[in-house]
């Protein structure tokens, strides 16, 4: 596939945390995300009580809104201070644990229990830590993880997915030798042999 220029970009983790840390964080929606709210039914074919994973979930509001549905919401996000934002915009108590066996990870777990963010690298997940689930929104992930390790952040989603689970996913095209990213350009040939 044709990246273009961005084939050897990468952005770090610091990166990341100083775009939260700056407010540089426009890729955030205040509103959430309309293509979700469109597609509602297929994320939940008829189906409730999903556990739905948010991978790169930042402070996304359609956590909470999902979690309001009945639905269990894990997410996972290296910025603690988006998380902390996330619960205190919604007015959720929540605690703070460690998490086992990944050093200096955290879980942040409303405490109504419906809402669990792990605060650390995607990356560090795995389904003996988080389990399985029904559905991924993947809003902003996959067009943020650096184009040398989307092999390896598929992976890592394709073991996490249930039986029938449902993904949506959403990317940005445009011409890739105009713009450095993030968000990166996923070309739809590129998604097909990822997913398969």
């Amino acid at each position: 596939s044709d990246i273009g220029a961005q084939k050897d970009r990468v952005v770090t983790e610091e990166e990341w945390l100083q775009k939260w840390e700056m407010g540089s964080t426009g890729f955030h929606k205040e509103q959430g995300h309309p293509l979700l709210r469109k597609y509602l039914d297929v994320l939940l074919s008829g189906r409730s009580g999903l556990r739905i994973f948010f991978p790169l979930c930042g402070k996304a509001v359609e956590m909470k809104w999902l979690a309001d549905m009945g639905h269990s919401v894990i997410g996972v996000e290296v910025s603690e201070q988006a998380l902390k934002e996330f619960f205190a915009e919604h007015s959720l108590p929540y605690c703070e644990e460690p998490v086992p066996g990944i050093s200096g990870a955290k879980k942040l777990q409303s405490t109504s229990g419906n809402i669990s963010l792990y605060c650390c690298s995607v990356y560090d997940l795995s389904s003996s830590i988080v389990g399985k689930f029904d559905g991924f929104w993947d809003r902003g992930a996959l067009v943020a993880v650096n184009p040398r390790d989307r092999q390896r952040y598929v992976s890592l989603m394709i073991t996490l997915m249930e039986k029938n689970s449902s993904y949506l996913l959403v990317t940005v095209s445009y011409d890739p030798n105009k713009h450095k990213g993030p968000p990166f350009y996923v070309p739809e040939s590129e998604i097909k042999s990822l997913f398969g």
